[in-house]
């Protein structure tokens, strides 16, 4: 798209997908982390979750595309921008399928599964582009573009919902607690009135907020640029975004899909490995950082124009001062992956909403004087002291004096054997 578009097409593109994708947490509500909590917590036991999760999410979900409805209608866009933003309204609704079923195959240990279902919306996505600018579509444009996103939304709403009336009625595999022999028979007699709407609500808020607060310090700068200085300047950080997004996959496979079942479990019946973990994870996410940021000093200069196009060159420049993000930003999810209890959830809410607080308001006080680059270097000082207010966090409240030593240990077992 960037390399069809012009900048500043492209750029009212991501600031309208970015917008939807800003509210998509308040959509699904942070109940697919409950739900890895819950039932590292309770084991079987937490099915009693599940029918009061289904409503809460249908009812967040309606909240949140009536009030983005009311924002496309009445907010200061013009028309181009309005409509972008009224045809991408399904993939608010297709962002909680997805988190549900994403969360299910984590339960059942199914990674491969997984990766697929995690796959389908990008790679279906990049298929009706390409079919788009192909030419096969007729005219390219951002109205047909947005409608190409819609038209992925309802597939995987459609293939989400299968699999969570499976899940609903008992056909899932829990890994790690021992299947009851009577399974059938808890989902049929769970008294669904002992957990209301409301409790999942007190659960699930923090995981909910956590969310929204990362999306805003790392994707609002695309908005703000649009609004304060020119769609050009958004496309043009977006596509610096687009490759810090995908150097950021590494590091959230490893946490948030893969290790984060376990370390709920850990934490409440393997804390020694719990801690080995983390060690571990630390020093291989802080290497694993400084390789991602120097690879990025050394490529993208040669790897924008080759990938973008010349238009995007401004984009080596802004890469520059975010590449030093990455080892930060590759320990932030290797520590707070380890705030799994509702203390230390809350904890790490208020952390990342002062940092999320702190970045709005120096890429207000930057943008107008510095433009893009005074957005990355907000950006980078968002995360720094979010690292820090991480660290002094695991260490007072996590695990003590442990937390900062012993990153250089390795695990006793291979990583195919951790349980």
């Amino acid at each position: 798209m960037a390399r069809e578009l012009t900048p500043s097409g492209y750029g009212v593109f991501a600031a309208a997908l970015t917008t939807i994708t800003l509210l998509v947490p308040l959509a699904g509500f942070g109940v697919r982390g409950f739900w890895l909590k819950v039932f590292g917590a309770e084991g079987w036991g937490a099915v009693r979750w599940l029918t009061r999760s289904f409503r809460f999410v249908i009812l967040s979900t309606t909240v949140t595309l009536l009030s983005l409805a009311v924002w496309t209608a009445f907010g200061p866009h013009d028309e181009t921008f309005r409509w972008l933003l009224f045809w991408l309204l399904p993939v608010l609704v297709g962002y909680p399928f997805i988190e549900l079923v994403s969360a299910k195959l984590q339960l059942e240990e199914r990674y491969n599964a997984l990766a697929l279902w995690r796959m389908m919306p990008q790679l279906t996505r990049l298929l009706l582009v390409l079919l788009v600018v192909s030419g096969a579509t007729g005219e390219v444009n951002l109205d047909t573009i947005a409608l190409a996103y819609a038209a992925v939304a309802f597939v995987m709403i459609n293939a989400g919902f299968a699999q969570l009336r499976a899940m609903a009625q008992g056909h899932f595999v829990l890994k790690g607690h021992l299947k009851p022999s009577d399974t059938e028979n808890i989902f049929q007699t769970t008294v669904t009135s002992i957990v209301r709407v409301s409790d999942v609500a007190r659960q699930t808020w923090p995981f909910a907020l956590t969310g929204l607060f990362y999306l805003v310090y790392f994707q609002s700068p695309v908005i703000l640029l649009k609004y304060l200085t020119s769609d050009q300047a958004a496309g043009i950080y977006n596509v610096a975004v687009t490759i810090m997004a995908a150097v950021y996959l590494l590091p959230a496979a490893i946490y948030q899909q893969y290790l984060l079942p376990k370390f709920h479990r850990w934490k409440n019946y393997d804390r020694s490995r719990f801690l080995e973990v983390y060690r571990a994870g630390n020093g291989g996410m802080l290497l694993l950082g400084v390789f991602a940021s120097g690879a990025m000093l050394l490529l993208t200069p040669w790897l924008i124009p080759l990938l973008f196009g010349k238009a995007y060159q401004e984009a080596v420049s802004l890469l520059a001062i975010l590449a030093l993000c990455a080892p930060v930003r590759f320990l932030v999810i290797s520590i707070g992956a380890t705030f799994v209890t509702q203390e230390h959830m809350r904890l790490k809410v208020l952390y990342m909403g002062m940092a999320a607080v702190i970045n709005v308001l120096l890429n207000i006080l930057t943008i107008p004087v510095y433009g893009a680059q005074g957005a990355a270097v907000s950006t980078l000082l968002s995360e720094i002291m979010l690292l820090t207010l991480f660290l002094l966090a695991v260490r007072k409240h996590v695990f003590g004096s442990d937390a900062w030593r012993g990153w250089s240990l390795r695990l006793k077992t291979s990583a195919g054997e951790i349980k």
